[in-house]
């Protein structure tokens, strides 16, 4: 009985041990992440040495910049004179000078307050776009800011973009009347017709009665630099989303007829290069022009950026729609929608989420493309260099213009990027 254990009943918990100190804080975020194995730990090493052999020669490079010199010999005079003869540095004085340049080209200097408030508006317009929270009703302006934006730009008659739109209600009030048609295809086809007509028969002789009320007119001659990749770039973006849309759609139509007229544009646009493509709205599309047809260069870049990007954009969405199981088809019939209803509420939704990242790799594609406009003559950010550079006072750099113009590029396409993982955060709804 002496040697019988004794019960043994715990009257209170005992509380949690600190974790170890090397998995928490900077020393377990280290372990974790950059050498939680062998192979981590020298690809760690490599990188860092990597990155400390581009400082190195970058971080003097910057270090030694120099902000104000009338030409690069002076530049790098005021470098060998400060930092010795052997020093380099970048000669930073170019971008100081030529900043207006880059930023407008050779837009009128007194109307710069004109493209300036476009581009702040034009973030306004974004807003309730790319965030929901935002009140619906500025979606309201987000529909006028393109022909606001155009009137600010190019000057002229305040009542060039009522006109146009008042073609697009035209358009829908066609769509409106033919979507009570059992068949599909009657509402879009009367809302091309509506339009089409409007535009082409009835805008011009009105324009021409309505009083000349506006802005000096500006020539799409004086756009360039970075105001002109952004002009093409979110032109392009705008229009080529719900061209795409539609092209996808017509692509899996049962209508022989559509489907034969998509899939030979897609195919046609998708095997051609985009070069190819500028160069024919550049030379060759006045060609076929009735004489005397003067068709805005930038409009015609625009044109074919945005055809060439829906292209790209409609196998995107293409996927995405491909990509949603056979039942939210059947789930919007037993709901007793009609094709455009389900199409609205129930299959675009879905199958826009599941493309986010074709969509906005595509988006970043486009933007990108826009510097290919420097082959046809217009005088972008890299148009511009070349320009710069055959000033004698200039010859000779190349870093300092071509780096400038990357972070600009780079600073646009990271914040669609970032903004692309948001979204795909925000619309998550696997709650992992």
């Amino acid at each position: 009985m002496a040697n019988q254990a004794m019960p043994f009943s715990r009257s209170e918990m005992l509380p949690p041990e600190p974790p170890p100190g090397s998995a928490v804080g900077v020393v377990g975020w280290l372990r974790a992440n950059l050498f939680s194995s062998i192979g981590n730990s020298i690809l760690t090493i490599l990188a860092l040495a990597l990155i400390w052999l581009v400082l190195s020669h970058v971080w003097p490079w910057l270090a030694h910049a120099v902000w104000n010199a009338d030409s690069y010999a002076q530049c790098r005079q005021i470098i060998a004179d400060t930092w010795g003869p052997d020093a380099g540095g970048a000669c930073l004085a170019v971008i100081r000078e030529r900043w207006k340049q880059f930023m407008f080209g050779f837009y009128p200097i007194e109307a710069y307050w004109r493209p300036t408030l476009a581009f702040i508006l034009m973030f306004v317009a974004l807003a309730p776009i790319l965030f929901s929270a935002l009140p619906r009703k500025m979606l309201w302006f987000s529909l006028i800011f393109p022909g606001l934006a155009y009137w600010l730009l190019w000057g002229g008659s305040i009542f060039v973009p009522i006109v146009i739109y008042a073609g697009f209600a035209a358009g829908w009030l066609g769509f409106h009347l033919g979507a009570r048609a059992s068949a599909a295809f009657v509402a879009p086809l009367l809302a091309a017709v509506f339009a089409l007509v409007w535009w082409f028969f009835i805008a011009s002789p009105l324009i021409n009665l309505l009083p000349d009320i506006g802005l000096m007119p500006v020539q799409s001659k004086q756009f360039g630099g970075f105001m002109l990749s952004v002009t093409i770039g979110v032109t392009g973006i705008a229009f080529s989303l719900p061209l795409g849309v539609l092209l996808a759609l017509g692509r899996r139509s049962d209508l022989v007829f559509v489907k034969a007229i998509c899939v030979g544009f897609i195919e046609f646009i998708r095997g051609v290069p985009l070069i190819a493509l500028l160069l024919v709205a550049s030379f060759l599309l006045n060609i076929f022009m009735p004489p005397g047809t003067n068709f805005d260069i930038i409009l015609r870049v625009i044109i074919m950026v945005t055809l060439f990007s829906a292209a790209y954009m409609a196998e995107v969405i293409r996927g995405g729609l491909a990509a949603l199981p056979r039942g939210q088809y059947e789930g919007a019939d037993a709901l007793g929608l009609n094709f455009w209803q389900a199409t609205r509420l129930v299959i675009m939704p879905q199958a826009l989420k599941i493309s986010i990242p074709g969509i906005v790799n595509t988006f970043i594609g486009l933007f990108k493309d826009t510097t290919l406009v420097a082959i046809i003559g217009l005088l972008d950010p890299i148009g511009l260099i070349t320009s710069i550079r055959a000033n004698a006072a200039w010859n000779g750099m190349v870093w300092e213009l071509y780096g400038f113009v990357a972070v600009l590029f780079f600073v646009c396409c990271f914040g669609m990027s970032k903004y692309s993982q948001y979204l795909e955060r925000k619309l998550r709804t696997d709650h992992r």
